[in-house]
C-alpha cells in the first residue's frame, strides 16, 4: 500500500482545502511534517484513520464522544456547518500483480440538526457504487484495522506495547493477521465446513423416505385414475342406452303428431293472429266499398258526364264572349287605315261575322243536366280517388286471399294435433327420458373433469418421482467421491494444522530476531538485552541478559519502553516485508539525544517503504534534520495562527530556506 495524498477541508484546526503530497521514491521514504504541539499532527493522523474506517477508526480526539459528536466538533469552527467537512486520501494498492488506484472520500455537513455523511471511492478514476456501499468489508482487505494500529501509532503512547500483556495481543494479532497464520487456520475452517457439508450431503435417508412417500402417492393416484376410468366408462354406457332409449321414444312421439302437440300454444297464437289480420284486411276493404270505389262500376256513365259537362263549359264561355266580340270587330275594322281596299276590308269582315255566328250557335246548348261550373274539376278529384283505391282494393285482395290461406294451413294444423289423452304417456315417457339422459351426461361431464385432475396430478407425482429417483441415482454415485473428499480433507486439515504451527514458528523465530536486532540497533546500551523470546502459546515477550536471567520490561527507563515497542513495530514489519506505510506521532518523545540519534540514523529510514513521521521542532531538530535529509521526500510545516485557531500547509520544514516559522 502506498499512499499518494491527503486533502482536508475545514477539518479540526484545517481551515480551507489543505493538501499534503505523501509519494516518496526509492532511497528517499520519509515525509517529515512538523508542527508545534496544538497545530494539527495528530489531526492529521486521526484523519488517516477517519476516511478508511469512519466509525471504527481510533481516533485519539475522540476519546469516549459519539461518532456523531466527534463529527460535528470535527467541523472547523470558523467553517459553515452545512458546507461541513471533507478528508480524501489517494492510495494504491497491488491486487495479483496489477496497481489499483483508489480514491476515498469522505465528508460530513449539518442539513438543520440532522448529521448527514458521505463515503464515495473511485478506482482508477471511476466512482464505484458497489464498492463505496461496502468499503467497511473492503478495507479489511487491504488494510485491516488491527493491523493499521501497528503502522499508524503515537510515539508516546507506543511505549505501552512494552507491557507483556499488551505487547502478547499485539504480537498475536499481527502474527495471524499481517503474516497470514490466519489464512492457514480459515483453510482449515473451510475444510471442516466443507467436510461437514460433504457427510450432510451423504445423510440422503430423507430422500429415499421423500422418494418412499412419492412412489406410494403415485401408486394410489394411479389407482385412483383406474377407478374413475371404469366408472367413467359405466356412466358413458348408461349415456348411450339413455339416447337410444330417447331416440326410440322421440320417433313414437313424432309419429302421434308429439311435436304439432308440443306446439299447440304456439300453433293457436298463429291462427289467432292469422284471423285478426284476415278480419282486418277485410275491414280495410269494406271501408273502401263505403267510399267512391263503387262508382268504377259506370265508367260509360261517367264518360258521358265529363263530355257533357266541357260541352256545357265551352257553350257558357261562348255566351260571355258573342256580345263583346261584336263590339271589338267593330273597333277593328274602324281601326284600318284608309289605304286599305275595300275589298280586303270586306273580307276580313265576312270572316269576323263567321266566327261570331259560329260561337253564338254553341251557346245555344241546351243544358239538360243542370251541372254546376267546377264540375270537370270534381270529376278529376274523382278520378284521382277511383285510381288510388283501386290500386289499394287490389293490394287489400291479394294480402286477405294469402291470409285466407294461412288460416286455411293452421286450421289443417289444429285440427291434426292429437288429443292430449292419447299422447300424455308419450310426454310422460319422453320427459323421463330426456331428464334421465341429461343427469347421466352431468355425471358424465363431471367424471371427465375429475378423471384430467387426476390424472394430471399423477403425471406431476411422476414427475416429481423420476427426479428425485435421478438425484438418489446420482447421489449413490457421488458417494464413493464424497466419502473421497471427506477422507483427504482430514489428512488436508491435520496438514495445514502442522504447517500452521511450522509456519508460526518460523514467523515467530524470525520476529525475535528482527525485533531483537532493532532493539539491538536502537539502543544506546548495547548489552543490556541479549536475547528475546516470544512463547508460541500465549505469545508472551521474555528479555534475557547475558547470564540468561529474564529482565522485567518494569526494569527498562520509559526510554528503554519505548524504543523495544518501536522494536517489536520495526521488526513485524521487516518480517512483513515493508509493504504497508508507517505512520509515526510524536517520534522522539522521552528519548536522549543518543537514542534520538539511533532513530533517526537506523530506524526512520528503513521502518518501511513509506514512512510519515510527524514532529515538533524540538524532537527533529536541526541537527537530526541534516541528519534525515537523505532520506526525505517532502517536508512540511503545520502554520497555526492563534488569532483564528487555524492550521494551513505550508512546504518545507523549520531551518528550511523560504520557510516561515509557525505563527
Amino acid at each position: 500500500m502506498h499512499l499518494h495524498n491527503i486533502e482536508l477541508r475545514d477539518f479540526g484546526a484545517y481551515r480551507g482545502k489543505q493538501s499534503l503530497d505523501l509519494r516518496v521514491q526509492p532511497g528517499r521514504p520519509i515525509i517529515l511534517i512538523g508542527g508545534l504541539n496544538g497545530c494539527g499532527k495528530t489531526t492529521l493522523l486521526d484523519a488517516i484513520q477517519l476516511v478508511l474506517y469512519g466509525p471504527r477508526a481510533r481516533c485519539s480526539g475522540r476519546g469516549s464522544r459519539s461518532y456523531d459528536s466527534y463529527l460535528r466538533e470535527s467541523i472547523n469552527r470558523k467553517a459553515d456547518a452545512a458546507e461541513g467537512s471533507e478528508i480524501a486520501l489517494e492510495f494504491s494498492v497491488v491486487v495479483d500483480g496489477h496497481e489499483k488506484h483508489y480514491r476515498v472520500v469522505r465528508s460530513w455537513r449539518l442539513s438543520g440538526k440532522q448529521l448527514k455523511e458521505h463515503l464515495n471511492v473511485l478506482v482508477d478514476g471511476q466512482y464505484d457504487r458497489i464498492l463505496s456501499d461496502g468499503w467497511p468489508d473492503h478495507v479489511e482487505d487491504i488494510l485491516p484495522l488491527e493491523v493499521a494500529s501497528l503502522f499508524f501509532f503515537d510515539g508516546e503512547k507506543v511505549e505501552s506495547l512494552a507491557d507483556p500483556e499488551r505487547a502478547a495481543a499485539v504480537i498475536e494479532s499481527a502474527v495471524h493477521s499481517l503474516l497470514g497464520v490466519n489464512t492457514v487456520e480459515q483453510l482449515r475452517t473451510d475444510l471442516l465446513a466443507l467436510q461437514r457439508r460433504q457427510r450432510l450431503s451423504n445423510e440422503d435417508q430423507a430422500l429415499i423416505d421423500q422418494i418412499r412417500a412419492q412412489e406410494a402417492e403415485h401408486e394410489a393416484a394411479t389407482v385412483y385414475v383406474a377407478d374413475l376410468t371404469q366408472t367413467l366408462g359405466s356412466t358413458r354406457s348408461r349415456c348411450d342406452r339413455l339416447q337410444v332409449r330417447l331416440n326410440k321414444v322421440e320417433k313414437s312421439f313424432m309419429r302421434a303428431g308429439g311435436k304439432l302437440f308440443e306446439r299447440q300454444k304456439e300453433l293457436e297464437g298463429d291462427r289467432a293472429a292469422v284471423a285478426d289480420r284476415l278480419t282486418s284486411e277485410r275491414q280495410a276493404l269494406r271501408s273502401l266499398a263505403q267510399g267512391p270505389l263503387p262508382l268504377l262500376m259506370l265508367p260509360q256513365q261517367l264518360a258521358t258526364l265529363r263530355d257533357q259537362a266541357e260541352r256545357e263549359k265551352e257553350a257558357d264561355d261562348a255566351a260571355r264572349v258573342v256580345g263583346v266580340l261584336e263590339e271589338r270587330d267593330a273597333w277593328l275594322l274602324d281601326q284600318l287605315p284608309a289605304s286599305v281596299p275595300a275589298a280586303a276590308r270586306t273580307a276580313l269582315k265576312r270572316k269576323m261575322t263567321a266566327d261570331r255566328n259560329k260561337r253564338e250557335s254553341s251557346a245555344e246548348l241546351k243544358h239538360s243536366l243542370d251541372l254546376p261550373p267546377d264540375t270537370l274539376q270534381q270529376l278529376s278529384a274523382l278520378n284521382e280517388a277511383l285510381t288510388r283505391d283501386a290500386s289499394r282494393a287490389r293490394e287489400l285482395l291479394r294480402e286477405s286471399a294469402g291470409t285466407a290461406d294461412q288460416l286455411d294451413t293452421a286450421d289443417r294444423l289444429l285440427a291434426s294435433i292429437p288429443d292430449q289423452g292419447l299422447i300424455k304417456d308419450l310426454v310422460e315417457e319422453r320427459s323421463e327420458a330426456m331428464d334421465a339422459l341429461a343427469v347421466a351426461k352431468d355425471e358424465l361431464r363431471r367424471g371427465e373433469e375429475q378423471l384430467a385432475e387426476a390424472r394430471g396430478r399423477r403425471d406431476r407425482i411422476a414427475a416429481d418421482l423420476e427426479r428425485a429417483q435421478q438425484k438418489r441415482i446420482k447421489t449413490l454415485i457421488e458417494v464413493e467421491e464424497l466419502e473421497r473428499i471427506v477422507t483427504y480433507a482430514d489428512k488436508a486439515r491435520d496438514t495445514l494444522e502442522k504447517f500452521g504451527a511450522a509456519l508460526l514458528r518460523r514467523h515467530i523465530s524470525r520476529l525475535e530476531v528482527a525485533v531483537l536486532q532493532s532493539f539491538k540497533a536502537l539502543m544506546r546500551k548495547t548489552g543490556l538485552i541479549h536475547d528475546l523470546r516470544i512463547d508460541t502459546d500465549k505469545f508472551n515477550l521474555t528479555l534475557a541478559d547475558s547470564d540468561g536471567e529474564a529482565i522485567d520490561p518494569a526494569r527498562l527507563s520509559a526510554g528503554e519502553r519505548q524504543l523495544l515497542a518501536i522494536s517489536l513495530l520495526w521488526g513485524l514489519a521487516k518480517v512483513a516485508g515493508n509493504r504497508l506505510p508507517s505512520v509515526i506521532d510524536t517520534p522522539l518523545g522521552r528519548l536522549d539525544s543518543r537514542h534520538r540519534q539511533h532513530l533517526v540514523d537506523r530506524y526512520f529510514p528503513n521502518a518501511g517503504r513509506q514512512v510519515l513521521l510527524l514532529s515538533t521542532d524540538e524532537e527533529i531538530d536541526e541537527k537530526l534534520l541534516a541528519r534525515l535529509k537523505p532520506s526525505l521526500a517532502h517536508t512540511y510545516t503545520l502554520v497555526h495562527d492563534d488569532t483564528t485557531f487555524t492550521t494551513t500547509v505550508e512546504p518545507g520544514y523549520w531551518w528550511t530556506a523560504g520557510v516561515p516559522h509557525a505563527a
